[in-house]
């Protein structure tokens, strides 16, 4: 059963790594990443 749920977690950590290296996803990565340094950069006031 471990085996199995290692074989899941690696099949879904090499969609999500695909899916980041497209550049329109990483122009929404970046934007996201921006979004929330500014959120956290307002609540620190």
């Amino acid at each position: 059963m471990k085996l199995m749920r290692g074989a899941a977690a690696l099949s879904a950590a090499k969609v999500v790594y695909d899916q980041a290296r497209k550049p329109e996803n990483q122009a929404k990565l970046k934007s996201a990443a921006a979004k929330l340094k500014e959120s956290r950069k307002g609540r620190r006031k």
